[in-house]
């Protein structure tokens, strides 16, 4: 199980970025996903998470008090993929963002991917 996440980057304060997360070997309907950020010399903490139904369509998001209103996170079926809209962004955003994906079998984690707010 691998995911590959991209789209991080050097953005000015203020400005948006649009990170994805795409895994290889299985598709990501029916399981519940979502995107952790670290920022240096601070622990883990999530961003936002989306859950699934029974039916394969999506759930209700999640997302941490500091982000919400500013990212928007979803899934694109169609793509395998999931997104994290960030909009607004300001220097305490900078941090490395991983996706997850919560299966039966364990979470499994995407490589990170960096993102630097600068003012």
């Amino acid at each position: 199980v691998q995911l590959q996440a991209s789209g991080g980057g050097l953005v000015q304060s203020g400005g948006s970025l649009t990170l994805s997360c795409t895994p290889s070997g299985f598709t990501l309907n029916y399981y519940t996903v979502g995107w952790f950020r670290q920022a240096p010399g601070k622990e883990r903490e999530g961003v936002a998470c989306i859950s699934h139904s029974n039916s394969g369509s999506d759930g209700s998001a999640s997302y941490a008090d500091s982000v919400k209103g500013r990212f928007t996170i979803s899934r694109e079926i169609a793509k395998n993929t999931i997104h994290l809209q960030m909009n607004s962004l300001d220097r305490e955003d900078t941090a490395v963002y991983y996706c997850y994906v919560w299966k039966p079998s364990g979470t499994y984690w995407g490589q990170g991917t960096l993102v630097t707010v600068s003012s």
